[in-house]
């Protein structure tokens, strides 16, 4: 994995876990144990889907970069569906608050691609791998 990489993902991941700290504080605050339970599912749920995706995507640029568009795209969508999937999966589940699973999900997802968009906007990525040989082409 390349330093850009390492990079892209630590700027997704530290936002997402500030955000799950903060919603598990205002679990904890307003629905007690059992919404820190929930704020913590979800947020551990988001980070490892969403981090998975984007070294998956990551792989993809490197090793298929025609792809890379489509790969985007159906992975966006499989994660919302994963997701989706894990809140109609916990929906009456008594290990945790289910609302506060549910709104700290829907937040660090929201953050995650937030940071994302940021990370990819500030990364200084080339367009074209430069010729390493020396020889003049």
């Amino acid at each position: 994995m390349q330093s850009n990489d390492v990079r892209t993902i630590l700027n997704c991941a530290v936002p997402t876990a500030a955000a799950g700290v903060v919603a598990v504080a205002v679990s904890a605050a307003l629905v007690g144990g059992k919404g820190v339970i929930g704020a913590v599912f979800g947020t551990v749920i988001v980070i490892a889907f969403m981090g998975a995706g984007l070294i998956a995507l990551q792989r993809t640029a490197r090793s298929l970069p025609q792809l890379f568009q489509a790969m985007g795209l159906m992975l966006y969508t499989t994660q919302i569906l994963l997701l989706g999937i894990f809140l109609a999966v916990f929906k009456h589940t008594t290990l945790f608050n289910t609302k506060a699973f549910g709104f700290t999900l829907l937040a660090a997802a929201l953050v995650w691609i937030a940071a994302q968009a940021r990370a990819h906007m500030k990364a200084k990525i080339l367009y074209v791998e430069p010729d390493t040989s020396g020889s003049p082409s």
